[in-house]
């Protein structure tokens, strides 16, 4: 058991201690604010019970009395803004998995006699990324959809200032999900708490654009609901050989394809009227306009 080593570890709002191999490979941690303990690897529970309870209690001193302070006076808070009444023309729940990629590939694709050509050569078209790009929010898209029947709404294709898109974004009893696809193809991928990395490949920060997105979609909603939501990230890769992820990576939910429908079993997190303020706000294009 001498291998084991407690390291303390502080991210995102969270305070834990980590019971790790000396390889690096987690098999329990705790949370130092709650005292709650995960064990991850059973062999190795017992040990990493007396090593946590050490640390835990180690250098901790009752805190001294202070006197009550009196409250301030009560503000009240400032009505949420309302949206136009919503059109077709602004309502994203007509919006198909991978819209954005479709009028990209549209506006700015080659003629059906270029791509033959290409074809031909075997010459790679500058726009091949859009079209995988595509291929994967639309088959991510269609296990979403599936959730539709457990009281879940989807929207695709949402369109932020400065460029940027939010693939899909999942709504429900379980919460609210920010969901970023990535397809590649035949390829393994690892996923670290900022980075990631595609067959040992240059690192990619996947991890914190999810996080950035989720950030702003949670900021557009909270400012019209009128009450605090939560938006959790979500990377879904698609048609990947292989998929890991880093011990310590905890801040954004990580998928294949096929198992993104794990968070259709979610519950306890809004009720009935939040789900149908949240979907009223999320499904307006003119709530994301000045994002």
């Amino acid at each position: 058991m001498g291998e084991l080593k407690v390291v303390a570890w502080k991210r995102y709002g969270q305070d834990r201690l980590y019971v790790n191999l000396s390889d690096g490979t987690a098999v329990a941690w705790a949370d130092r604010r709650t005292g709650k303990v995960t064990i991850l690897q059973e062999r190795y529970r017992r040990e990493a019970l007396r090593l946590l309870r050490v640390s835990l209690t180690r250098g901790t001193k009752p805190a001294a009395a202070t006197p009550p302070q009196p409250r301030p006076p009560r503000q009240e808070a400032p009505p949420a803004p309302k949206l136009p009444p919503l059109t077709p023309a602004d309502d994203l729940a007509l919006n198909r998995p991978g819209e954005s990629l479709r009028a990209k590939l549209e506006a700015e694709g080659p003629t059906l006699l270029q791509r033959l050509i290409d074809w031909l050569l075997r010459r790679p078209s500058e726009l091949d990324s859009y079209r995988k790009g595509l291929a994967g929010e639309v088959r991510v898209g269609a296990e979403l959809q599936r959730l539709t029947h457990h009281g879940w709404h989807v929207l695709h294709s949402i369109e932020l200032p400065r460029k940027v898109d939010i693939d899909h974004l999942l709504i429900g009893p379980g919460g609210i999900f920010c969901i970023n696809t990535k397809r590649h193809f035949g390829k393994a991928v690892w996923v670290g708490d900022e980075m990631t990395r595609v067959n040992h490949g240059k690192p990619q920060p996947y991890g914190r654009k999810s996080k950035a997105e989720a950030g702003r979609v949670q900021a557009v909603l909270e400012r019209y609901v009128g009450f605090p939501v939560r938006v959790e990230p979500v990377l879904v890769f698609v048609g990947v050989t292989r998929l890991e992820k880093a011990p310590t990576q905890l801040a954004v939910r990580v998928y294949r394809e096929r198992e993104v429908s794990a968070l259709g079993p979610l519950s306890g997190v809004l009720s009935p009227e939040q789900i149908d303020a949240v979907y009223a706000v999320a499904r307006h294009r003119c709530a994301w306009s000045t994002t």
